[in-house]
Order: C-alpha cells, then sequence, then structure tokens
C-alpha cells in the first residue's frame, strides 16, 4: 500500500528589521511553491532557515550560537533517519558568506537577502549533494522574480501587511552596515507595488506598511512613463479598494520632498505617524556620521511637518556613544528629544560594525559612560511616550480591529500612532474599523469602548497631486 506523501516543513527564524521579516514571509511564498509548509516548532522542520540582521554588536556570533543549537535537533533528526536541511539567509550571509559554511559544517547553504528567489534551485543543488552559497546582488532580479502561484493566492498573516517598495541605501552613513550588505539604492516600479498591494487588499489586508531602508528616496517608474516618488504612490495605493491606512518605514530627513509633506497634510488614508530618524542631536557627531544634515535643518523640518498636520506623532532612531561624542554632544541629543517630542524611539549605545567607516575611528567611548546616557535618553523617551499615551485618554479615534485579546470577548486593535488598544468586542469585528473612545491607560495599551458602527470608510481621494 503507497502512503500519502507528508509536505515539507519548513521553519523560517527571524532576526531585525521590519524588511527581513518581509523577506522571510516571501521565502516561505517562493517555498510554498514547492510544497513547503510553514510550521512553528523548529523540531518539525525539514528546512531550518535563519533570516539573519547584521545591524547589532556580535550579529554573526549570535547567529553562530543558534547554529550550534540546530546542530543537535539536525543529529537527533538524523539519528531518527530523517534529513534536516540548515540555511542562513540574509545581511550575516551577505556579509560573511562562506566563512559561514567553513565555520558552521551545520549549514547547507548560504543565501543573501537579494537572493531568496533562488532558494528552490538552491534547494535542488543541496539535493545533489552540493554546498552552495548565493551572495550576488540582484535586486532588481529579486523584485521582479516573486513567485506568481504563491504570491496569487497570497496567505491570509493577518489585517496588516508590509511591502517593501525600494532597498539598499547610497547615504553610507559612518556606523552603518546597510550599503554593504543591502547594495545600492534600487526602487521597484509603480505597477509591480500596485499589483502587490491589491492582492493583500483582496486577501483582507486593512493596512499596509512600505518598507525601504531609505524608504522616502524611493522613486520608481509609473504606469504613464516618467518617475514617480513617494507622495504621488500613496496617493496611488489609497484608492485600492479596502486598502484603508498607509505607512511607511525608514526615511531620512534629506529625502522628506513636498510631495511628500502634501501627503501627510492631504491624504486621510495616510497615517498621522512619521518614523523619522536623527540619530544625534550634536552637528558635530552628525558629520562624523556623515547624515549630511544638522539639528536645525532636522527642527525646520518638524516645525514644517506639524505645521500642514498638527496631530502627526513622530518617532526616532538614536545613537549614543559614538566615538568622540563628549557630554556637550550628549545634551545636544538630550535637548533635541526635549524640543522635539516623541511618541516612541529606538536607542542605543553605539557598536562597530566590521567594514564600516566609523569601526575604525579609535576616540571610543568607555562602556560605563555610554550606557549612563543611554539610561538617561531612554527615560526622557520614556516620559514623552507615557505623557503622550496618557493625553489619548478621553479622545476618540479610529481603531483597526487586528485580532482576539487575551481575555474572552475582548478584541485587540491598532491606533492611528500604532497604539494597541484593547476593548471588549467579539472575532467578527477583525478587519473592521470602528470609532473607539479612550477611558484608560494601561502599562501596555489603552483601553476604550465602540462608540460607533463599524467598517467606516474613508473619503476617496484623488490622485492629482502636486510632484
Amino acid at each position: 500500500m503507497t502512503g500519502i506523501r507528508e509536505p515539507k516543513r519548513v521553519f523560517i527564524k527571524t532576526y531585525g528589521c521590519q524588511m527581513n521579516v518581509y523577506d522571510s514571509d516571501r521565502m516561505a511564498d517562493s517555498l510554498a511553491v514547492e510544497g513547503y509548509q510553514q510550521t512553528d516548532r523548529v523540531e518539525d522542520a525539514d528546512l531550518v532557515l535563519l533570516n539573519t540582521c547584521h545591524i547589532r554588536e556580535k550579529a554573526a556570533e549570535k547567529v553562530y550560537s543558534e547554529l550550534g543549537r540546530v546542530r543537535l535537533l539536525k543529529e537527533e533528526a538524523a539519528r531518527a533517519g530523517r534529513r534536516v536541511v540548515v540555511g542562513v539567509a540574509g545581511c550575516v550571509a551577505q556579509a560573511e558568506g562562506s566563512e559561514i559554511a567553513r565555520r558552521a559544517p551545520v549549514v547547507d547553504l548560504v543565501v543573501g537577502p537579494q537572493s531568496y528567489q533562488h532558494l528552490p534551485a538552491l534547494l535542488r543543488d543541496v539535493e545533489r549533494g552540493g554546498r552552495p552559497v548565493e551572495t550576488e546582488f540582484a535586486i532588481a532580479e529579486k523584485f521582479e522574480r516573486l513567485p506568481a502561484a504563491a504570491a496569487a493566492r497570497t496567505r491570509s498573516r493577518g489585517v496588516t501587511a508590509f511591502l517593501t517598495i525600494q532597498e539598499g541605501c547610497d547615504k553610507f552613513c559612518t556606523f552603518c552596515v546597510v550599503p554593504y550588505t543591502r547594495g545600492a539604492e534600487v526602487s521597484r516600479p509603480v505597477s509591480r507595488i500596485v499589483e502587490e498591494a491589491q492582492r493583500l487588499a483582496e486577501a483582507g489586508v486593512r493596512e499596509v506598511t512600505l518598507l525601504g531602508q531609505n524608504v522616502n528616496a524611493w522613486h520608481g517608474l509609473g504606469d504613464d512613463g516618467s518617475e514617480w516618488g513617494l507622495g504621488r504612490l500613496l496617493f496611488r495605493l489609497a484608492e485600492i479598494p479596502g486598502l484603508d491606512r498607509l505607512r511607511y518605514t525608514t526615511s531620512h530627513p534629506r529625502d522628506m520632498d513636498d510631495a511628500l509633506i502634501a501627503a501627510h497634510r492631504d491624504l486621510p488614508a495616510l497615517m498621522p505617524y512619521l518614523h523619522l530618524p536623527v540619530q544625534s542631536g550634536s552637528d558635530r557627531i552628525l558629520a562624523a556620521m556623515n547624515r549630511r544634515h544638522r539639528a536645525d535643518d532636522y527642527f525646520r523640518l518638524v516645525d514644517r511637518i506639524r505645521d500642514i498636520r498638527p496631530d502627526i506623532a513622530l518617532s526616532s532612531d538614536f545613537i549614543v556613544g559614538f566615538p568622540g561624542e563628549t557630554d556637550a554632544d550628549f545634551e545636544a541629543t538630550m535637548h533635541l528629544v526635549e524640543r522635539v517630542g516623541y511618541c516612541a524611539a529606538y536607542s542605543f549605545k553605539y557598536s562597530a560594525r566590521p567594514g564600516t567607516p566609523a569601526a575604525g575611528l579609535t576616540d571610543f567611548v568607555a562602556d560605563p559612560i555610554a550606557s549612563e546616557r543611554l539610561s538617561g535618553l531612554q527615560a526622557l523617551i520614556l516620559d514623552q511616550q507615557t505623557a503622550f499615551n496618557r493625553s489619548k485618554v478621553g479622545t476618540s479615534m479610529d481603531v483597526l480591529f487586528e485580532r482576539a485579546g487575551r481575555q474572552p470577548g475582548q478584541i485587540m486593535g491598532r491606533s492611528p500612532y500604532l497604539q494597541a488598544v484593547q476593548l471588549d468586542g467579539d472575532a467578527s469585528w477583525i478587519g473592521k474599523i470602528g470609532r473607539v473612545s479612550i477611558a484608560s491607560l494601561g502599562s501596555n495599551s489603552l483601553f476604550g469602548e465602540r462608540i460607533e458602527a463599524l467598517a467606516r470608510h474613508r473619503p476617496s481621494v484623488s490622485l492629482e497631486v502636486t510632484t
């Protein structure tokens, strides 16, 4: 009697940024065409993929540590007569390349972030006894070769989704490894972005976050043969039925052009939340970082955005302890945070990334000093975040309901400012938008009650924008 062959299973562990989350989903799509189903249990997997990030300190060593644990699972599976294939993908794969294969015999394949569309072919190479390493830059090919069968049936991953529109970066900040692991800036054409967004909307996605290492530098070829900017693209995406909310990240202050600022003023679907990294408030440190803007440039930009969209909330990124940072430089950063006022921020101690210009600097800040500065900055940001959240108590806002809450009879959604909002409700609300009155503030969520019928729709918009 011939048994029915079970589908192969893939376990994908994702490290780092939202773009890696997007890449992991696309890898799963590519593998689904080959008969792989995703599993949340690494013990059940026939294929284990680590989608790695190279931004933080000792990123590569953390990958090798994880591979040590995977090796034990692979050996246990082999004793049971089952083969497990192990792959390393993402930015550490791009940076380390064949060194991973040399140091970690458990690894069967290495694939960089621009080459995951080659996964099926790489796996066939493994089956033939090969041990492929694929780290060539081919961003345009990556965008062009999303698997049609998997993309057409876009698996439901909830009511929100990421959509990569741009990869790579040409800014070359001295602390950043992205230009070396993701390559030069490449923008997807409008037609491809709209096609993917339409599939997401048809699958029940109500909110899309556009992704790029430098997303507001996106300039893609439009259907009319002209080059579009991000502002015009946002207006086009807002025309897609069912796609009611738009966001984008991560942006650079130098690329906030007039059309994009106008979109924040005129486009109801564009949420009033902007992640605008600044890194430091010191002009001297900003120059050493090659940020190519000053603190006053950032202040003027923030003032301009708030003039046209007074309800907008800002988040940012900060690095403390950059080589050569003095007490005065750090105080300039604290002054910037106090003046701008943020609803959230990501802050880190500087860590040298091999191959970056800053890694060659010698005037490092002592770790105890950097730690003390980081604690002070994070305390200030936390105070601002708490004050922002508290300011929403007693107001009403539109909430997109995403999933059931932790308690029976509860529903959880997101505010326009990405805050978690919890209230009494049922699963039939998921994927709908309702008006909610905010009654109280918890440690990690706002709590409220619905005051209006569900499934409110935004007004229609026109593509008539200034470019």
